[in-house]
């Protein structure tokens, strides 16, 4: 079709003008074949455009050209032709300007390549000197890169993997601080600068920078002065680092502490000291300078500090009202000084708990029959009682310098406290395994002193053996001898004349013995073991016309609740007086018991009757004694009195013969009289009738009296009477007659058995609890076989004695002393004379009677 072939020719052109565009843009990049294409546009449009308007204006005027008849189509194509080429041309020229333009350009890219690639080179020259290492992250997914390397001596690996684990190679606080940092700067872009350790002790310093796409860290090594520095650095954060942990402790610490400048005033205090000292916070503390101990406690410290750096002390101080004590240490250096303090107060409590509880313990076991030994983990006495000392006879020198076991052990086979074992070294090891066991271990030793000992080895929680030594000789002894016992019991209880049946709490017969089935008249079987005691009472209420066994069955059964003991008597239809008696045991048992007591009972009423008698008897005697007493007294009154008158001038003068026998009637008169009296007086005595008339008692004058009524006596006989009352009292308590009474029976006692010119001594005394009289003879004394019946009535003793009597001046002495609640003694012997002592209380208790 002849309209499509333009058409075709125009794409034709088209595409050779796409193929030079492409070789343009071989030659530009991309931007230059789209600049081309742009061109070739507008020239095809500034062609075509008065080309078509053109043919236009041809067409509507009809005219023909050179005879030829033009169309519209083909106008078309011709301008489109025509426009094409145009562009085609302008294209040309274009292209050829921009290919020079290019070649200039690439000429000067080259250029800036060569030199940037010469910059790179020096780059990694620099980089690449063993003074440094950078760290290289291109982007977040990407691995980093390392460039350089740093000296042997810092101690950096040249492994990429080894270098980037920073903790394998560099000091812990410096890696931490180091991961921390990178972190920063790689997500917040914080740029850092650090001064770091090496495991090998090398400083350096990292420089960490971020671009806009790039994040660099550079690793540098450092000079000898700058290592200097930076070990200076190092050395601060570290001790900044340690301060501020140091600080932080010390403040978290439940303790107080503190420190104080070179003047002594607090610089810092931690949350325990503010609380202790009741200010609202630390600064307030230091500010308010309030201070924690008392003012002589700090003197001491500051004395101390004088001699020494260090002060370690407990001091007691005031907190919230309550005194407590502190452990306190205190450091002095050049700048200040620094305290702590430990509250000590619990400690102390528990630690004399605990003391009180070792020596309580201690106390506990010295006090135990039982043998005890402590010994520590190596094996070395640490506690031993008194029954321990005791049981092996060891000297406490060589106990207290704590032996070890073995040694314990040698020792007392050397002095044969312990038996020869045949094998001696592999039973010493055997019983010291107690040390490596968990569970105590019992072992019996049989001593050669014929002991037999149970040894316990009880191992202790914290190590160590508590060895516990029981002594079981008596025990099984005992044991043996119980047996013993037991058997003799029963062969004992068998053959006893006394009946004897024992009752469980179910009231079944436990025991008996034939005597009891004898007394009772009961058969073989009805006494044997089991039978209730229903049936026996059955059985003996046959027996007795008026039985206890209904009382025997309420208290064996139960009925009865009081347990006790009864004791009784019964009378058996064959006329056998049985006496029975009924005792609670253990466990709810009775015992009873039965004696045959027929010829008891008989023998009593005998001797009751006989008693009956007697009292009888007694009476009659007293009532007899008492009236012949008074009967006697009066005329022997008259014959003293009608004496007394013959004697006198009045009456008429006698005759030598008859003033000799008026003397001796009157002598003789006075002694009846006196036994008389004595008689009456112990009668009164025995009657319980005789009451004493209490009253102040004056020491002196009742002795001058007394002495003045055995005058003669001594007189007659030139023996002197020597008083010592210096250490007596003026007066005390009791009945002034009769001590006069008891007295002159002591006096005249003694008067009658002194040797001729001889000396009395009568001395009294006050003792704490009352008076104490004593009169003393140089007579022969008294025979020990006579003291037992020195104080009987109606003894006369004629050993040495001028005269005898009744036998009644010590009964007498001895009733009257006892009534006032005294005692009386003798003391005498052969050639030494006798003295009899008579103690007075100072408030006598008045007796009923005395013997």
């Amino acid at each position: 079709m002849p309209g499509q072939h333009p058409h075709r020719a125009g794409r034709a052109v088209s595409g050779g003008h796409d193929d030079s565009g492409i070789t343009g843009s071989a030659l530009q990049g991309g931007d230059l074949s789209l600049r081309a294409r742009v061109a070739l546009f507008l020239a095809t449009s500034a062609f075509a455009g008065p080309l078509a308007n053109a043919v236009a204006h041809a067409q509507a005027a009809g005219v023909a050209t050179a005879g030829v008849s033009i169309g519209t189509v083909e106008v078309m194509q011709l301008a489109v032709f025509v426009g094409v080429t145009g562009a085609a041309f302008l294209s040309a020229i274009v292209l050829i300007r921009e290919r020079a333009r290019t070649s200039a350009e690439n000429v000067e890219l080259r250029s800036r390549l060569a030199d940037i690639n010469a910059a790179l080179r020096r780059s990694e020259a620099l980089l690449n000197l063993r003074d440094q290492r950078v760290v290289v992250w291109a982007a977040e997914n990407k691995k980093p890169e390392l460039i350089g390397t740093l000296p042997v001596e810092s101690g950096a690996p040249e492994d990429r993997a080894a270098f980037l684990a920073f903790g394998r190679w560099l000091m812990p606080r410096s890696a931490a601080a180091l991961e921390h940092a990178v972190a920063g700067l790689r997500e917040k872009a914080k740029q850092f600068d650090l001064v770091i350790e090496s495991q090998a002790g090398a400083p350096l310093e990292v420089h960490g920078r971020k671009s806009a796409a790039h994040v660099l860290v550079r690793f540098v090594s450092l000079s000898e002065t700058q290592r200097s520095q930076a070990r200076l650095k190092i050395d601060n954060q570290r001790l900044a680092a340690d301060h501020d942990t140091m600080i932080g402790l010390l403040d978290a610490l439940n303790m107080p502490a503190w420190l104080r400048s070179e003047d002594g005033r607090l610089k810092w205090v931690n949350r325990a000291y503010a609380d202790a000292v009741e200010a609202d916070n630390a600064e307030a503390a230091v500010r308010e300078a309030k201070e924690f101990l008392g003012g002589q406690a700090r003197d001491a410290i500051a004395a101390q500090h004088k001699t020494h750096p260090v002060f370690e002390q407990s001091l007691s101080t005031v907190i919230e009202g309550d005194r407590r004590v502190f452990a306190v240490t205190d450091f002095a250096g050049a700048d200040g000084s620094a305290g702590l303090a430990c509250d000590t107060s619990a400690i102390e409590a528990v630690r004399g708990e605990y003391e009180r509880t070792v020596r309580s313990h201690a106390d506990t076991l010295d006090q135990l029959n039982t043998a005890v030994a402590i010994f520590d983990t190596d094996e070395k006495l640490r506690f031993f009682n008194q029954a321990f000392q005791k049981l092996w006879g060891l000297d406490s020198g060589f106990l207290h310098s704590a032996p070890d076991n073995a040694l314990l052990l040698d020792r007392l086979r050397s002095e044969g406290k312990i038996a020869e074992q045949p094998e001696w070294r592999r039973w010493k090891e055997g019983l010291l395994g107690a040390y490596r066991a968990v569970e105590s271990q019992e072992h019996w030793w049989h001593l050669p002193d014929g002991k037999t000992i149970r040894v316990v080895a009880n191992p202790q929680p914290k190590g160590g053996v508590t060895w516990v030594f029981e002594n079981l000789t008596e025990k099984m002894d005992l044991e043996s001898r119980y047996q013993t016992a037991v058997r003799v019991q029963g062969e004992t209880l068998d053959n006893l004349a006394e009946g004897v049946a024992v009752f469980g709490p179910d009231g079944r017969l436990r025991l008996s013995n034939p005597a009891f089935a004898r007394l009772w008249g009961l058969s073989g079987e009805a006494a044997k073991p089991n039978v209730h005691v229903s049936t026996i009472r059955d059985l003996c209420d046959r027996q007795a016309a008026d039985s206890p066994w209904p009382g025997f069955v309420a208290a064996i059964t139960g009925f009865d609740d009081e347990r006790r003991d009864r004791h009784g008597l019964t009378e058996l239809n064959n006329g056998n007086v049985l006496s029975y008696a009924m005792i609670p045991l253990p466990n709810g048992q009775v015992m009873m018991t039965f004696v045959d007591v027929t010829d008891s009972v008989h023998v009593e009423r005998a001797l009751k009757d006989k008693n009956e008698a007697l009292q009888k008897s007694d009476q009659l005697k007293n009532e007899f004694v008492q009236h012949v007493s008074y009967e006697l007294r009066s005329p022997l009154t008259n014959i003293i009195g009608f004496t007394e008158l013959l004697s006198l001038p009045a009456t008429g003068p006698l005759t030598q013969k008859q003033r000799e026998y008026v003397e001796h009637v009157g002598s003789s008169s006075s002694v009846l009289l006196t036994i008389v009296n004595d008689i009456l007086d112990l009668a009164t005595v025995d009657a319980g009738i005789m009451q004493l008339d209490i009253s102040e008692v004056h020491v002196d004058r009742t002795i001058a009296a007394a002495a003045e009524l055995v005058a003669d006596r001594l007189e007659e006989h030139s023996i002197r009477l020597e008083v010592d009352a210096a250490a007596a009292p003026k007066t005390f308590h009791g009945d002034e007659i009769r001590v006069r009474q008891i007295l002159y029976n002591l006096l005249s006692n003694a008067a009658n058995y002194a040797p001729e010119a001889s000396t009395i001594r009568l001395t009294c005394r006050h003792l704490a609890d009352g008076v104490e009289f004593s009169v003393h003879d140089d007579g022969p004394g008294m025979p020990p076989d006579l003291l037992d019946s020195v104080f009987r009535r109606f003894e006369p003793r004629a050993n040495g004695g001028r005269r005898r009597g009744a036998g009644l001046g010590l009964s007498i002495v001895k009733s009257f002393v006892e009534l006032h609640g005294g005692s009386v003694r003798i003391e005498t012997g052969k050639d030494k004379g006798t003295t009899v002592i008579c103690t007075f209380p100072d408030m006598p208790g008045i007796r009923a009677a005395a013997e």
